[in-house]
């Protein structure tokens, strides 16, 4: 059992900068793939980004490459995803996510999630 808490949303104008912290319980936190999704209001959770258990070969939604990057510290049981040039369009509740199998990244099928922290990007 893996459990997962957010950290670090909040409000910022176009251009700033917001880093999230996934704080996640358990000793096996480095046997697990971790991913950022976001869910924007009236619209389909969306998959922003992955890492691998070894944190490697980071994954990027198209529309965050070059401006999001995701890292993670095994020793402290922690993901991050830091956000930079944030654009309006961001303005959604970004939730950290577990999984064993790497092919759940992306499909967003995953074992275990958090309960999101809102990022509101304001124009």
């Amino acid at each position: 059992q893996v459990q997962l808490v957010e950290s670090g949303g909040g409000l910022v104008q176009a251009g700033g900068s917001l880093r999230l912290s996934c704080a996640a319980s358990g000793r096996t936190f480095s046997t697990y793939h971790m991913g950022w999704f976001r869910q924007a209001p009236g619209k389909q959770r969306e998959f922003v980004a992955a890492i691998s258990w070894v944190g490697r070969m980071p994954i990027y939604a198209d529309s965050v490459k070059g401006r999001f990057t995701i890292s993670r510290d095994n020793a402290k049981n922690t993901v991050y995803l830091q956000m930079n040039s944030l654009e309006p369009e961001d303005t959604a509740v970004y939730y950290c996510a577990a999984d064993r199998r790497q092919s759940a990244m992306t499909s967003g099928i995953c074992d275990y999630w958090g309960r999101g922290t809102q990022v509101t990007v304001s124009s």
